[in-house]
Protein backbone atom coordinates (compact mmCIF):
# COMPACT_ATOMS: atom_id res chain seq x y z
CA UNK A 1 0.00 0.00 0.00
CA UNK A 2 1.38 3.38 -1.02
CA UNK A 3 0.67 6.20 1.40
CA UNK A 4 0.60 9.80 0.28
CA UNK A 5 2.66 12.47 1.98
CA UNK A 6 0.46 15.25 3.39
CA UNK A 7 0.40 18.35 1.21
CA UNK A 8 1.26 20.56 4.18
CA UNK A 9 4.43 18.55 4.81
CA UNK A 10 5.57 18.81 1.21
CA UNK A 11 4.79 22.54 1.11
CA UNK A 12 6.70 23.18 4.34
CA UNK A 13 9.75 21.22 3.19
CA UNK A 14 9.77 22.93 -0.21
CA UNK A 15 9.46 26.36 1.36
CA UNK A 16 12.26 25.73 3.90
CA UNK A 17 14.68 24.34 1.30
CA UNK A 18 13.89 27.10 -1.20
CA UNK A 19 14.50 29.85 1.36
CA UNK A 20 17.65 28.06 2.51
CA UNK A 21 18.99 27.89 -1.04
CA UNK A 22 18.23 31.56 -1.71
CA UNK A 23 19.90 32.62 1.52
CA UNK A 24 23.05 30.62 0.78
CA UNK A 25 23.31 31.90 -2.80
CA UNK A 26 22.72 35.50 -1.69
CA UNK A 27 25.51 35.33 0.90
CA UNK A 28 27.91 33.51 -1.42
CA UNK A 29 27.39 35.89 -4.36
CA UNK A 30 30.61 37.82 -4.87
CA UNK A 31 32.51 35.81 -2.27
CA UNK A 32 33.21 32.71 -4.37
CA UNK A 33 33.38 32.92 -8.14
CA UNK A 34 34.84 29.53 -9.06
CA UNK A 35 36.48 26.36 -7.86
CA UNK A 36 39.95 27.22 -9.13
CA UNK A 37 41.96 30.39 -9.69
CA UNK A 38 43.67 29.23 -12.90
CA UNK A 39 44.90 26.18 -14.78
CA UNK A 40 47.51 24.30 -12.77
CA UNK A 41 49.76 21.33 -13.19
CA UNK A 42 48.65 18.34 -11.17
CA UNK A 43 47.24 14.78 -11.18
CA UNK A 44 45.01 14.27 -14.19
CA UNK A 45 44.55 12.54 -17.52
CA UNK A 46 45.20 15.43 -19.97
CA UNK A 47 48.82 15.80 -21.03
CA UNK A 48 50.40 19.21 -20.35
CA UNK A 49 53.97 18.74 -21.57
CA UNK A 50 57.05 17.39 -19.84
CA UNK A 51 59.88 18.57 -17.62
CA UNK A 52 63.31 17.35 -16.60
CA UNK A 53 63.42 14.53 -14.07
CA UNK A 54 64.08 15.65 -10.48
CA UNK A 55 65.05 13.54 -7.46
CA UNK A 56 61.91 12.16 -5.85
CA UNK A 57 59.82 11.95 -9.04
CA UNK A 58 57.90 8.74 -9.62
CA UNK A 59 59.71 6.55 -12.16
CA UNK A 60 56.33 5.53 -13.58
CA UNK A 61 55.87 9.08 -14.90
CA UNK A 62 59.01 9.02 -17.04
CA UNK A 63 58.33 9.87 -20.68
CA UNK A 64 60.47 7.16 -22.28
CA UNK A 65 59.96 8.31 -25.89
CA UNK A 66 61.10 11.87 -25.14
CA UNK A 67 63.91 10.57 -22.95
CA UNK A 68 65.19 8.35 -25.77
CA UNK A 69 65.15 11.22 -28.29
CA UNK A 70 66.81 13.80 -26.07
CA UNK A 71 69.28 11.62 -24.12
CA UNK A 72 67.99 13.31 -20.95
CA UNK A 73 65.38 11.96 -18.55
CA UNK A 74 61.98 13.67 -18.71
CA UNK A 75 58.73 13.07 -16.82
CA UNK A 76 55.20 13.66 -18.06
CA UNK A 77 53.06 16.54 -16.76
CA UNK A 78 49.28 16.56 -16.82
CA UNK A 79 46.60 19.18 -16.25
CA UNK A 80 44.88 18.79 -12.90
CA UNK A 81 41.36 17.42 -13.19
CA UNK A 82 39.03 20.39 -12.76
CA UNK A 83 35.95 18.66 -11.37
CA UNK A 84 35.97 17.63 -7.72
CA UNK A 85 34.16 15.11 -5.55
CA UNK A 86 32.66 16.11 -2.21
CA UNK A 87 31.11 13.82 0.37
CA UNK A 88 29.12 15.21 3.31
CA UNK A 89 28.53 13.18 6.47
CA UNK A 90 25.50 14.53 8.34
CA UNK A 91 24.94 13.36 11.92
CA UNK A 92 21.21 13.07 12.75
CA UNK A 93 21.44 11.36 16.14
CA UNK A 94 19.15 12.30 19.04
CA UNK A 95 21.75 14.59 20.62
CA UNK A 96 21.26 16.97 17.67
CA UNK A 97 17.56 17.44 18.54
CA UNK A 98 18.42 20.12 21.05
CA UNK A 99 18.56 23.90 20.98
CA UNK A 100 17.91 26.79 23.35
CA UNK A 101 18.33 29.85 21.11
CA UNK A 102 16.90 30.62 17.67
CA UNK A 103 17.13 27.05 16.35
CA UNK A 104 18.14 23.49 17.17
CA UNK A 105 21.42 21.81 16.38
CA UNK A 106 19.71 19.67 13.73
CA UNK A 107 18.77 22.90 11.92
CA UNK A 108 22.41 24.01 11.92
CA UNK A 109 23.41 20.61 10.52
CA UNK A 110 20.89 21.06 7.70
CA UNK A 111 22.21 24.56 7.03
CA UNK A 112 25.83 23.44 7.03
CA UNK A 113 25.06 20.64 4.57
CA UNK A 114 23.29 23.15 2.31
CA UNK A 115 26.13 25.69 2.53
CA UNK A 116 29.00 23.30 1.79
CA UNK A 117 27.01 21.52 -0.92
CA UNK A 118 25.87 24.64 -2.76
CA UNK A 119 29.35 26.12 -2.60
CA UNK A 120 30.58 23.09 -4.57
CA UNK A 121 27.81 22.95 -7.18
CA UNK A 122 28.71 23.55 -10.81
CA UNK A 123 31.76 22.83 -12.89
CA UNK A 124 30.99 19.13 -13.10
CA UNK A 125 31.54 18.67 -9.36
CA UNK A 126 29.94 15.65 -7.75
CA UNK A 127 28.37 15.69 -4.28
CA UNK A 128 27.43 12.65 -2.19
CA UNK A 129 25.77 12.36 1.22
CA UNK A 130 25.89 9.97 4.17
CA UNK A 131 23.59 10.27 7.21
CA UNK A 132 24.50 8.67 10.53
CA UNK A 133 22.68 8.37 13.83
CA UNK A 134 19.46 6.96 12.36
CA UNK A 135 18.02 3.43 12.47
CA UNK A 136 19.94 2.56 9.30
CA UNK A 137 22.92 4.15 7.60
CA UNK A 138 21.48 6.35 4.84
CA UNK A 139 23.60 7.33 1.86
CA UNK A 140 23.01 9.09 -1.44
CA UNK A 141 25.52 8.44 -4.26
CA UNK A 142 27.67 11.28 -5.54
CA UNK A 143 25.90 13.03 -8.39
CA UNK A 144 26.26 16.18 -10.45
CA UNK A 145 23.79 19.03 -10.59
CA UNK A 146 21.39 20.96 -8.41
CA UNK A 147 18.45 18.53 -8.64
CA UNK A 148 20.47 15.63 -7.27
CA UNK A 149 21.81 17.73 -4.40
CA UNK A 150 18.39 19.14 -3.50
CA UNK A 151 17.04 15.57 -3.37
CA UNK A 152 19.82 14.66 -0.93
CA UNK A 153 19.11 17.81 1.11
CA UNK A 154 15.42 16.82 1.26
CA UNK A 155 16.44 13.46 2.73
CA UNK A 156 18.32 15.28 5.50
CA UNK A 157 15.31 17.48 6.19
CA UNK A 158 12.93 14.50 6.34
CA UNK A 159 15.01 12.56 8.88
CA UNK A 160 12.75 11.87 11.89
CA UNK A 161 13.71 12.72 15.43
CA UNK A 162 15.47 9.85 17.13
CA UNK A 163 14.47 8.56 20.57
CA UNK A 164 17.35 6.14 21.14
CA UNK A 165 21.10 5.88 20.54
CA UNK A 166 22.28 5.00 17.01
CA UNK A 167 21.96 1.32 16.18
CA UNK A 168 24.88 -0.99 15.52
CA UNK A 169 26.76 0.17 12.45
CA UNK A 170 24.87 3.47 12.11
CA UNK A 171 26.90 5.82 14.29
CA UNK A 172 29.35 8.49 13.11
CA UNK A 173 32.31 6.10 13.08
CA UNK A 174 30.37 3.63 10.91
CA UNK A 175 29.48 6.37 8.42
CA UNK A 176 33.14 7.42 8.09
CA UNK A 177 34.16 3.78 7.77
CA UNK A 178 31.64 3.22 4.96
CA UNK A 179 32.92 6.31 3.20
CA UNK A 180 36.48 4.98 3.18
CA UNK A 181 35.38 2.34 0.70
CA UNK A 182 32.85 4.43 -1.23
CA UNK A 183 34.97 7.54 -1.86
CA UNK A 184 37.62 5.97 -4.08
CA UNK A 185 38.64 9.23 -5.74
CA UNK A 186 40.59 11.86 -3.85
CA UNK A 187 38.29 14.72 -2.84
CA UNK A 188 36.77 16.62 0.05
CA UNK A 189 34.89 15.12 3.02
CA UNK A 190 32.82 17.34 5.32
CA UNK A 191 31.73 15.76 8.63
CA UNK A 192 28.94 17.72 10.37
CA UNK A 193 28.22 16.57 13.93
CA UNK A 194 28.34 17.48 17.60
CA UNK A 195 30.91 14.65 17.97
CA UNK A 196 29.33 13.41 21.21
CA UNK A 197 29.63 9.78 20.06
CA UNK A 198 32.37 7.64 21.62
CA UNK A 199 35.88 8.40 20.43
CA UNK A 200 35.81 5.69 17.74
CA UNK A 201 35.16 8.37 15.12
CA UNK A 202 38.66 9.85 15.54
CA UNK A 203 40.37 6.79 14.05
CA UNK A 204 37.98 6.68 11.09
CA UNK A 205 38.44 10.39 10.36
CA UNK A 206 42.21 9.90 10.53
CA UNK A 207 41.97 7.16 7.90
CA UNK A 208 39.82 9.41 5.69
CA UNK A 209 42.34 12.25 6.05
CA UNK A 210 45.10 10.03 4.66
CA UNK A 211 43.50 10.37 1.23
CA UNK A 212 40.98 13.20 1.36
CA UNK A 213 40.74 16.79 2.52
CA UNK A 214 38.58 16.43 5.65
CA UNK A 215 36.71 19.21 7.47
CA UNK A 216 35.14 18.56 10.87
CA UNK A 217 32.17 20.89 11.47
CA UNK A 218 31.43 20.96 15.21
CA UNK A 219 27.85 22.00 16.05
CA UNK A 220 27.14 23.21 19.59
CA UNK A 221 24.54 25.03 21.67
CA UNK A 222 25.46 27.61 24.34
CA UNK A 223 23.42 25.77 26.99
CA UNK A 224 25.80 22.82 26.59
CA UNK A 225 28.62 25.03 27.86
CA UNK A 226 27.03 26.54 30.96
CA UNK A 227 24.04 26.04 33.23
CA UNK A 228 21.64 28.89 34.11
CA UNK A 229 20.79 29.65 37.72
CA UNK A 230 17.15 28.48 37.67
CA UNK A 231 16.99 26.39 40.86
CA UNK A 232 16.17 22.69 40.58
CA UNK A 233 16.51 21.66 36.93
CA UNK A 234 15.54 18.34 35.38
CA UNK A 235 17.88 17.24 32.60
CA UNK A 236 17.37 14.30 30.24
CA UNK A 237 19.87 12.48 28.04
CA UNK A 238 18.25 12.62 24.60
CA UNK A 239 19.71 9.28 23.50
CA UNK A 240 19.49 7.11 26.63
CA UNK A 241 16.47 8.71 28.31
CA UNK A 242 18.32 8.97 31.65
CA UNK A 243 16.98 11.80 33.78
CA UNK A 244 18.58 13.65 36.65
CA UNK A 245 17.68 16.64 38.79
CA UNK A 246 20.42 19.12 39.61
CA UNK A 247 20.50 22.21 41.79
CA UNK A 248 21.65 24.96 39.45
CA UNK A 249 21.61 27.41 42.37
CA UNK A 250 24.98 25.96 43.41
CA UNK A 251 27.72 28.17 42.07
CA UNK A 252 30.29 25.43 42.50
CA UNK A 253 28.19 23.04 40.41
CA UNK A 254 27.81 25.58 37.60
CA UNK A 255 31.56 26.25 37.58
CA UNK A 256 32.41 22.55 37.50
CA UNK A 257 29.92 22.00 34.70
CA UNK A 258 31.34 24.89 32.65
CA UNK A 259 34.90 23.62 33.18
CA UNK A 260 33.97 20.06 32.16
CA UNK A 261 32.03 21.25 29.10
CA UNK A 262 34.88 23.51 28.01
CA UNK A 263 37.38 20.67 28.42
CA UNK A 264 35.14 18.36 26.37
CA UNK A 265 34.87 20.85 23.51
CA UNK A 266 38.61 21.44 23.54
CA UNK A 267 39.18 17.66 23.49
CA UNK A 268 36.93 17.35 20.43
CA UNK A 269 38.79 20.13 18.65
CA UNK A 270 42.16 18.57 19.52
CA UNK A 271 40.99 15.14 18.34
CA UNK A 272 39.83 16.53 14.97
CA UNK A 273 43.14 18.33 14.43
CA UNK A 274 45.10 15.26 15.56
CA UNK A 275 43.22 13.20 12.97
CA UNK A 276 44.57 15.46 10.23
CA UNK A 277 41.32 17.32 9.57
CA UNK A 278 40.42 21.00 9.64
CA UNK A 279 38.05 22.33 12.29
CA UNK A 280 35.05 24.64 12.00
CA UNK A 281 32.82 25.52 14.96
CA UNK A 282 29.15 26.41 14.40
CA UNK A 283 26.66 27.29 17.12
CA UNK A 284 22.92 27.77 17.37
CA UNK A 285 23.42 31.28 18.77
CA UNK A 286 25.55 32.54 15.87
CA UNK A 287 24.99 33.08 12.15
CA UNK A 288 26.09 29.65 10.92
CA UNK A 289 25.90 30.72 7.27
CA UNK A 290 28.26 33.67 7.72
CA UNK A 291 30.69 31.44 9.61
CA UNK A 292 30.55 28.76 6.89
CA UNK A 293 30.99 31.15 3.95
CA UNK A 294 33.81 33.01 5.72
CA UNK A 295 35.56 29.70 6.37
CA UNK A 296 35.30 28.57 2.75
CA UNK A 297 36.41 31.98 1.46
CA UNK A 298 39.40 31.89 3.80
CA UNK A 299 40.34 28.43 2.55
CA UNK A 300 40.12 29.62 -1.07
CA UNK A 301 42.69 32.28 -0.23
CA UNK A 302 44.92 29.71 1.44
CA UNK A 303 44.67 27.43 -1.61
CA UNK A 304 45.87 30.10 -4.04
CA UNK A 305 48.82 28.95 -6.20
CA UNK A 306 52.09 29.50 -4.37
CA UNK A 307 55.58 28.15 -3.84
CA UNK A 308 54.18 24.99 -2.23
CA UNK A 309 52.91 23.81 -5.61
CA UNK A 310 56.40 23.73 -7.08
CA UNK A 311 57.60 21.82 -4.02
CA UNK A 312 54.75 19.33 -4.39
CA UNK A 313 56.10 18.30 -7.80
CA UNK A 314 59.18 16.86 -6.11
CA UNK A 315 57.20 14.82 -3.59
CA UNK A 316 56.87 11.03 -4.04
CA UNK A 317 53.59 10.13 -5.71
CA UNK A 318 50.98 7.50 -4.99
CA UNK A 319 49.69 5.05 -7.63
CA UNK A 320 46.95 7.53 -8.57
CA UNK A 321 49.54 10.23 -9.24
CA UNK A 322 48.74 12.32 -6.14
CA UNK A 323 51.56 13.54 -3.87
CA UNK A 324 52.08 11.44 -0.77
CA UNK A 325 51.95 13.53 2.41
CA UNK A 326 51.89 12.80 6.10
CA UNK A 327 48.50 12.78 7.86
CA UNK A 328 47.54 16.34 8.70
CA UNK A 329 50.01 17.91 6.24
CA UNK A 330 48.25 19.84 3.49
CA UNK A 331 50.20 21.55 0.73
CA UNK A 332 48.23 24.63 -0.10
Amino acid sequence: MITSVPVATVATRSDVLRRLELDVRRRVDGRASGDHATLTIGPGSERAGARAYEPGDDARLIDWNLTARSAETFVRQTEADRESQTWIVADRSASLDFGTTTCEKRDVVLGAVAAFGMLRLGGGNRIGLVMSGTDTLVHRPDRQGRNAFMAALSAVYDTPRMQAPPGEGTDLAAACRWLQGAARRRGQVVVVSDFLDPDRWQREIRLLALRHEVIGVHVTDPRELELPDVGILGVVDAETGRQRYVSTGSRGLRERYAAAAGARNQAIRTAIHAAGADYLALSTDRDWLTDSVAYVSRRRTLRAPGPAQSYARTMPTAPDGAPVTRPGLALR
